[in-house]
């Protein structure tokens, strides 16, 4: 990339050079053929001045005043000059070589014709194109250097922002800080560590559950385990029955420490969730499944919302509504609709569609695992509720035909 954007900037900025030096370099020749035709015309007009003050010389006498006219003019000793008057034809100065530049003055019976070479002209035409040329170097050199810096500018925290996205992938909590100035830069390294921070939070949940859950289940595995090998090899009757009545017993007693630990995991995995915007939410989702759904010529619609924020994370909640989108598109027909409302304490948000609905004899237990009216695998909408329940919301259907989804999801208290 960095190589992409020296390119580009350097382009830049030859096209600007050209574009600036070419027309300077044309401004130059013409101004300097205009002053050259200027000094050619004053060093006539001074001549002619020459000849009125001594009318009665002889044209011959005149010469050292006219070479020194023809002195003092921006060309010097390369000018010539020819003067035709009544008594005769004078030449000052050499021959030029090559074409000439002329110019013709006449006053009375006097003509005095001054011409300088065009090669004395084009000369210091050139003299201004090396000065052009030479600051087009200079300023290419310096944008040049401050594309570079530039580019390692920019390039660094996307190298940085790289490094960490691979970093996060692998596991690793720990990123590289760098702030690059950029403000969209910078809010993309903020998500990246806010994503770290989650995702910390998160495995620390699940080591402290995978912890708990060794420590507190294997004493009443143990016992467990005994009253089923005691169970094995007794032929009484009765006493099978007492042993598989505690063993029952230690088996609810597990299954309250499990589901004691899960809500503690959900409570320590909450305290990491901050209010969102949900607005923003729901537009993501809408451009996002708008494609999918014109190509079957249906319509996705986000309904009138009220501006609230919800107590949830954007992954999840999103997450959560694309699955909800995305039934509604594979089973759904007509228009799918969108609304949120807020209730109390609680927003609703509320998916619906013009189909036929979920058939009645699944009802609520489309959100169990493996549960499927069309072949899927039924897992979408069980990992949508597990997902709103983490959230310490839930996902409900609230009527069957036309289908009716509601997600509940807590919002943030109103201050008064």
């Amino acid at each position: 990339m960095r190589a992409r954007l020296l390119r580009s900037s350097l382009l830049a900025v030859a096209v600007g050079v050209l574009l600036v030096g070419l027309p300077l370099l044309g401004l130059a020749t013409w101004d300097t053929t205009r002053q050259a035709r200027h000094d050619l015309e004053q060093r006539g007009d001074d001549i002619l001045l020459v000849l009125q003050t001594r009318p009665a010389a002889p044209l011959e006498g005149t010469r050292d005043q006219v070479q020194a006219v023809l002195s003092g003019g921006r060309y010097g000793s390369q000018l010539r000059a020819t003067i035709t008057t009544s008594g005769g034809r004078l030449v000052v100065g050499p021959a030029p070589d090559g074409g000439v530049l002329t110019r013709t003055r006449s006053q009375g019976g006097d003509v005095v014709t001054v011409a300088v070479p065009r090669a004395a002209v084009t000369a210091q035409v050139a003299r201004w194109a090396v000065a052009i040329v030479l600051l087009s170097v200079v300023a290419f050199a310096l944008a040049a250097l401050t594309a570079v810096v530039q580019a390692r500018r920019l390039t660094r925290p996307l190298d940085v922002l790289a490094d960490n996205a691979e970093r996060l992938g692998r596991g690793e909590s720990r990123l590289r800080t760098v702030r690059s100035g950029v403000p969209e830069l910078d809010r993309v390294a903020d998500g990246l560590a806010r994503s770290a921070e989650s995702m910390a939070a998160a495995l620390a949940a699940e080591r402290d559950f995978a912890s708990d859950a060794s420590h507190q289940l294997r004493t009443p595995l143990t016992a467990l385990s005994m009253r089923l090998e005691e169970i094995s090899t007794s032929c009484d009757l009765d006493e099978v029955q007492e042993e598989a009545r505690i063993a029952l017993n230690q088996v609810e007693r597990l299954t309250l420490v499990v589901d004691s630990l899960l809500a503690r995991s959900r409570r320590t995995r909450r305290t990491a969730i901050a209010p969102i915007d949900l607005q923003l939410v729901l537009e993501e989702q809408i451009e996002e499944w708008e494609p999918a759904f014109r190509e079957r010529r249906r319509r996705l619609v986000l309904g009138p919302l009220e501006p609230v924020r919800v107590i949830a994370t954007s992954g999840a909640l999103s997450q959560v509504l694309a699955t909800l989108i995305e039934n509604s598109l594979q089973h759904g027909a007509g228009t799918a609709t969108i609304t949120a409302r807020r209730t109390g304490r609680s927003v609703v948000v509320e998916v619906t569609d013009e189909g036929a609905g979920v058939p009645a004899h699944l009802g609520s237990r489309v959100f169990e695992r493996t549960v499927s009216s069309s072949g899927s695998t039924g897992l979408g909408l069980a990992l949508a509720r597990d997902l709103a329940e983490a959230d310490g919301g839930r996902l409900e259907l609230v009527r069957a035909s036309p289908p009716v989804f509601a997600l509940f999801l807590n919002a943030p208290e109103q201050s008064t």
